[in-house]
């Protein structure tokens, strides 16, 4: 509902998940979410690849595997960032995914795992996984510590070195690669602009989701966006009043909009309305409940 030009990601679905799990409900999503990117994790070429035939027949714009992510159910499993360990098994499984789709197959990795020395390791794990074709990066700027840092402080405690980055960028000219880490305005898109191929938002756009609206004017140069929060609001009721009775993800609709109005006067009460809202209520009648009280918490500061 922000933009329309930026590429949105899904959360990461394990490949086995995708194949025998509730489609629907794990990947399915709205025409308005278009482009649309499914992640996938695993570490198995032929399920993979399975997984992403599953994706691609949704309608998915692209299709990403995941070699960043660092949770202990992630390691167990050997996928996400344990393997950059093993740049030769991510080159099977982008080979196998590709071939078996016709959308683009993309890979989002970190610049290495515990102690590597990224500055060796990383130019390895590119060469060789575009050895297999891959074109396409989306590298967060932080190593994962794999042993001894929980997934929430891997997010934030590695530092940065998008020096780095721009490093591989300038070896790999040919190669699209994007950065992620840590970028929390627009302005930090300009900032990487010429010596990248562009920048993924996570925690910012997540807690800050307002930002979006400026993406398609400003990065695009598209006609500036000219709704407001409150509009989105009216089109988020109806919305959940059309889907809520047959998608379960509905629920979780409430939780996604804490931020809608950051910084904003009565964005505490909106915030606190969503979360203490009877449980019992539809999200519709909750995102109405929230509404009204932040239109009574204006009206008393005005």
């Amino acid at each position: 509902m922000l933009t329309g030009r930026a590429l949105l990601y899904t959360e990461m679905v394990v490949a086995d998940a995708v194949i025998h799990g509730d489609r629907d409900y794990l990947i399915g999503y709205d025409a308005r979410e278009h482009p649309v990117a499914l992640q996938i994790g695993g570490s198995n070429p032929e399920k993979l690849a399975e997984a992403s035939r599953v994706g691609e027949a949704y309608g998915y714009h692209e299709i990403n595997l995941n070699v960043g992510c660092p949770s202990d159910r992630v390691q167990s499993g050997q996928f996400g960032a344990s393997l950059m360990a093993n740049p030769e098994l991510v080159a099977k499984c982008f080979e196998a995914m590709q071939a078996a789709v016709t959308i683009p197959v993309t890979i989002k990795c970190r610049i290495g795992i515990d102690e590597q020395v990224p500055e060796q390791t990383l130019p390895r794990f590119l060469k060789t996984v575009q050895g297999a074709g891959c074109q396409h990066f989306i590298v967060h700027a932080r190593k994962a510590w794999l042993d001894g840092l929980s997934p929430k402080d891997n997010r934030k405690i590695p530092p940065l070195d998008y020096d780095l980055v721009h490093k591989m960028k300038a070896k790999f000219p040919d190669l699209t690669i994007i950065l992620n880490g840590g970028l929390e305005t627009l302005e930090h898109a300009y900032a990487h602009r010429e010596k990248l191929d562009g920048v993924m938002y996570g925690r910012s756009a997540y807690h800050t989701p307002w930002m979006l609206s400026e993406v398609d004017q400003c990065i695009f140069g598209d006609a500036a966006f000219s709704k407001s929060r409150n509009d989105i609001v009216s089109e988020l009721i109806e919305y959940a009043k059309s889907v809520e009775q047959e998608l379960r993800s509905t629920k979780a609709l409430t939780r996604h909009i804490m931020g809608l109005y950051h910084g904003q006067i009565g964005a505490r009460i909106w915030r606190q309305t969503l979360s203490e809202a009877d449980t019992s209520l539809a999200p519709s009648q909750k995102i109405e409940l929230a509404f009204a009280a932040l239109k009574r918490a204006r009206e008393k500061a005005a």
